[in-house]
């Protein structure tokens, strides 16, 4: 998993309350469990028409908003079933943090074991920071460290973060690279059990 200190990007806005899983990546996408490509179907049924041509009012089909690695969006972002997906498309599309006044609990913690900071900030922020995303190129700062959002005209938001997943997430450390930081405990452990009771390894 990719590390996350702090991040220089464009901010897209997007606009819109209970975006849910399946309108992040519509199921269709959920085909494959290679995590390149599937920025293809993110917001597919928002970005595109029935015909599959780009709406050219949604966000991220405005060239202006080409390259962004922040969206900023509304209250309870990644509502509905559970896909890991949702965070893989976003991370495809190169986001690596969202904004939002709320998360789906499990969207959230999805988030933080593949590498997408979700930053919760108060409704008034959200809309503060939206409105100068309007603009267009501008450049929005988020650190980790210091838990702070700097808008392009210098305002700036302090947002809460667990302290165990801000560690992981600095340290580029998802479930399975958390595991391995102990593999030297493991591998003394599987050699005594080995030693204790070799009928049960196997032949």
């Amino acid at each position: 998993m990719q590390p996350f200190t702090d991040l220089h990007a464009k901010a897209a806005p997007l606009d819109m309350t209970n975006l849910d899983t399946d309108q992040i990546i519509p199921k269709q996408f959920l085909k494959t469990v290679d995590r390149e490509g599937l920025s293809q179907g993110l917001f597919y049924d928002l970005r595109f028409d029935a015909e599959g041509k780009p709406r050219p009012d949604f966000v991220l089909n405005d060239p202006r908003y080409a390259g962004a690695g922040v969206l900023i969006t509304g209250d309870n972002f990644g509502c509905g079933s559970s896909r890991e997906h949702a965070p893989w498309a976003l991370l495809d599309n190169g986001i690596r943090c969202v904004i939002a006044p709320s998360f789906a609990d499990i969207f959230y913690n999805n988030c933080f074991q593949n590498g997408l900071l979700p930053v919760a900030l108060p409704e008034a922020a959200v809309r503060a920071l939206m409105e100068e995303a309007k603009g267009g190129n501008h450049v929005f700062s988020i650190d980790l460290p210091s838990q702070t959002v700097m808008s392009p005209s210098g305002q700036r938001f302090s947002f809460e973060i667990d302290p165990a997943r801000k560690a992981k997430m600095l340290a580029g450390l998802d479930a399975i690279g958390e595991t391995l930081e102990h593999r030297q405990e493991i591998d003394v452990y599987e050699m005594r059990h080995a030693l204790a009771q070799p009928w049960l390894e196997p032949a």
